[in-house]
């Protein structure tokens, strides 16, 4: 009886510190604890950033319901309900994501953003995903597709187009010093597939989970590592999330126990917002 009523209070005890968990990454940090959730009641509002980033972020432009969805959306309208605040969308592009949120124009970047050492520098990090990246190219060009291993792209007569801001940008220069590298502005697309498409670059960096749908939207394309249509690919692989501005503790403690709880929902979203990329 002894060993059953032991197993019973264990098994209680560790219910009840589960759930004290789960209460406290709900509750946020009283007034004081963080002067920018202080500030963040005051206005009533949470400022987070925007770009169209699917399958974590995609911009709803119907009209009707959310401007936003996926899961970074959905991790943003849970702080501010756990805030009791309005979520305001700050729209920013890929190129001013990052100087936005240290300039203090936003509360956090829901963006989403992939944690770089580059950034890691300058703002902390909310990560609940990962990603890696195929190279793309025309599958009539046969420096594309004479390409047998990642080196092959960095050689001097290739050229590599990537959108200038993108989390790719110091890989694509680290990785490709010898090509020739093309920064180019995101006119709202996934990736510079026009660059590839008129012949102005022989390849670019594009998120592997946009790939399947990609190659069966725009015809004449290949893809490196072609392997289980590049869904194994490890190149650039890096943590995904959300960014915050330094120095705020209190803060990004809270938003990471948020996400922790949260990571299940939004793995399961992830999942389904894939299967739906165009």
């Amino acid at each position: 009886m002894k060993t059953l009523a032991s197993t019973t209070l264990r098994a209680i005890t560790a219910g009840l510190a589960l759930a004290a968990t789960a209460a406290l990454a709900q509750t946020p940090p009283p007034p004081g604890a963080s002067p920018r959730i202080d500030a963040i009641r005051k206005a009533g509002v949470l400022r987070v950033g925007v770009v169209n980033n699917p399958p974590w972020l995609s911009q709803n432009t119907t009209g009707s319901g959310d401007p936003w969805s996926g899961p970074s959306w959905t991790l943003g309208k849970e702080f501010a309900k756990l805030l009791n605040v309005k979520i305001e969308p700050v729209v920013v592009s890929h190129e001013t994501k990052v100087p936005s949120l240290v300039a203090n124009q936003m509360d956090i970047m829901i963006g989403p953003l992939n944690e770089t050492a580059e950034r890691a520098k300058i703002i902390d990090f909310v990560t609940f995903s990962n990603t890696g990246v195929c190279m793309f190219g025309r599958a009539n060009n046969p420096k594309f597709t004479g390409a047998k291993s990642l080196e092959d792209f960095n050689k001097a007569d290739m050229t590599l187009a990537y959108f200038s801001g993108a989390g790719e940008e110091p890989l694509m220069k680290q990785t490709f010093g010898k090509a020739t590298l093309r920064g180019v502005t995101n006119s709202g697309s996934v990736a510079p597939i026009e660059e590839v498409l008129a012949g102005r670059s022989d390849a670019a960096p594009l998120n592997r989970m946009l790939w399947p749908n990609i190659s069966r939207k725009v015809k004449g394309l290949a893809v490196f590592p072609s392997e289980n249509d590049c869904q194994d690919s490890k190149i650039f692989q890096l943590d995904t999330g959300m960014g915050v501005a330094k120095d705020q503790k209190v803060y990004l403690d809270w938003l990471r126990a948020v996400a922790q709880r949260m990571q299940p929902t939004l793995s399961q979203e992830e999942r389904e917002a894939t299967k739906n990329l165009k």
